[in-house]
């Protein structure tokens, strides 16, 4: 384990259990979470892709039924978990299902657990990382934890429908307090009220669609949308990229996949020290997220992440340029 000091990459989210029903079987308390699945991916690169110097560190919050197995499995990949407290209760727990095309979950239940009262706070060393990530927690959390950490070089955020319905004023307040969001199609479109997503993340980024409009401040400087099958764009200040998917034959269960995503794309830019105004580094970190994500889909939770091995991850990374006609 990585002893925390001055970290590269914090990420802030939930660890949890998983039980996911999808067309190709039903599995219960696999690890989860938001921080578990970016936090595995940006491991992988820290430890196999070139990255070795990045450390990577998790603030969460387990219960007291934390299994040992869960508990390796995160510590055994090189994360730092000082910043993970465990406490007397229940750990959270996801229920969902997915169908047809796999496109959408479909939540069955939520046990917030010992996720309902939690604070996070980073450890005194771990303050003002080079990136800040923070997942999707409630916006009030998010802008605790970016305003408790501005001397961060880049923070991001991502969120779900929940906090864009209930509390989009607080949304739009931490949307303009980071540099990176990381949104899916449907949550741009949401909260950017364009006739496209493009429009609409234009929208978010100039600070038109987000509370109180442009008067009240710009957005973030950079939005990834992710479009599932249809790969990803980035909408920034100073251009616009698009990338392909890569074309998974075996999709098994879809859960996390925007997690992994996240995790492999911001911890692609720490060595570039979150330089955003550098779209080459933002291209070949959104590359290396788009080949990542693939895997996690092929498997049951997070079993193809833990597992996964520099030679198929570059193999599969050339097949990918070739197919795109990158370079």
């Amino acid at each position: 384990m990585i002893l925390g000091d001055g970290l590269d990459l914090v990420i802030v989210g939930s660890i949890g259990y998983d039980d996911i029903q999808t067309p190709y079987g039903k599995v219960s308390s696999l690890l989860g979470g938001s921080a578990s699945y970016s936090g595995l991916s940006a491991a992988f690169h820290a430890r196999d892709i070139g990255l070795e110097r990045v450390s990577v560190g998790l603030v969460s919050i387990i219960g007291s039924d934390f299994d040992e197995t869960s508990y390796r499995r995160i510590v055994d990949a090189g994360l730092d978990i000082e910043g993970v407290k465990q406490s007397d209760g229940m750990t959270f727990r996801w229920s969902g299902k997915y169908e047809g095309s796999m496109d959408h979950a479909i939540t069955v239940s939520t046990e917030v657990n010992v996720l309902s009262d939690f604070k996070p706070t980073l450890p005194a060393s771990w303050k003002d990382p080079t990136i800040l990530f923070c997942s999707s927690a409630s916006p009030a959390t998010q802008i605790e934890v970016l305003n408790a950490n501005q001397g961060s070089k880049v923070t991001a955020l991502d969120t779900f429908q929940l906090w864009i319905d209930s509390e989009f004023s607080g949304l739009s307040e931490a949307l303009r307090k980071v540099d990176i969001a990381i949104f899916n199609e449907d949550e741009v479109n949401a909260i950017g009220d364009g006739q496209n997503f493009l429009e609409s993340g234009r929208n978010i980024i100039t600070g038109q669609s987000l509370n109180g409009g442009e008067l009240a401040g710009s957005g973030p400087q950079c939005l990834i949308i992710k479009r599932g099958s249809a790969g990803c764009v980035c909408i920034h200040r100073d251009g616009l990229i698009i990338l392909p998917a890569y074309p998974t034959e075996s999709v098994v269960d879809p859960t996390g996949c925007g997690d992994v995503f996240a995790g492999a794309f911001l911890a692609q830019l720490v060595p570039h020290e979150g330089n955003l105004s550098d779209i080459e580094s933002i291209r070949r970190a959104l590359i290396h997220a788009t080949v990542t994500a693939s895997f996690n889909i092929e498997s049951f939770g997070s079993d193809s992440i833990s597992s996964l091995k520099r030679g198929k991850y570059r193999a599969r990374l050339d097949r990918y340029r070739r197919m795109a006609g990158i370079i």
